[in-house]
């Protein structure tokens, strides 16, 4: 059973039947100004013909409605709560995107693998930070910077092979997309666990790498024995 926590200004993404410019207006500005969370601006999504495209004009985006919009993307980020309304002001529907690799990384992994793992950690009562979930069934679990850089060791270590289980990391030079923003005409991005007080200070991957590995793993080894 999940606890449930208030979260800094943002509304709960089920009941957000259309993204309202207001909303991510004003979760911008909070991420910046209580998180020190660095922001920065996408694509958003617009009604053409009866259906819904991304603002970037492409047929096959593969993320419609929530990817950078320049390649100097990482120059446009930032921490000031009056430069995020600056830039929200003048594009209200601008998707939310916050750069990994500056106060947080990010593990992905399947939304099935990351509930599993996330019932696992708080029946250890570990420490954890904020946990995104996507429209598109992924799961991110916001740690300390770096933890791009070490993962690949430490699934190694427990005995996994990297390539072989769902697990990837998002650090220097990527970007996450945070809640309540929409993807494609699938739904919003949602917490998993809100950002409170509580998990101001995020943990580090090592402590929960074990939990998520095992959880992908097995994953991966019903999805091939399904196959086999």
């Amino acid at each position: 059973m999940f606890h449930v926590e208030e979260t800094i200004g943002v509304t709960e993404a089920a009941q957000i039947p259309k993204q309202r410019g207001e909303q991510l207006l004003d979760s911008a500005v909070r991420y910046a100004e209580e998180r020190h969370w660095d922001v920065f601006p996408g694509t958003w999504l617009e009604a053409v013909e009866g259906r819904e495209r991304c603002s970037c004009g492409a047929d096959a985006c593969a993320v419609p409605g929530a990817h950078a919009v320049r390649p100097d993307w990482s120059t446009q980020a930032t921490g000031s709560g009056v430069g995020a309304r600056r830039m929200w002001s003048k594009q209200p529907k601008a998707s939310i995107l916050l750069p990994t690799g500056r106060t947080f990384d990010a593990i992905e992994v399947p939304e099935s693998a990351g509930f599993l793992a996330l019932a696992r950690m708080e029946r250890m009562e570990l420490t954890l930070g904020p946990v995104t979930c996507t429209p598109d069934r992924r799961m991110f679990f916001f740690v300390l910077p770096g933890a791009a850089t070490k993962v690949p060791d430490l699934v190694r270590k427990l005995g996994w092979v990297p390539a072989s289980i769902d697990l990837t990391t998002r650090g220097e030079g990527h970007y996450v997309a945070a809640p309540p923003t929409r993807i494609g005409g699938s739904g919003a991005v949602q917490w998993a666990r809100r950002p409170t007080p509580a998990n101001r200070w995020l943990p580090d991957a090592e402590e929960l790498i074990s939990a998520l590995a095992y959880a992908c793993g097995r994953e991966a080894a019903e999805a091939r024995s399904r196959t086999s």
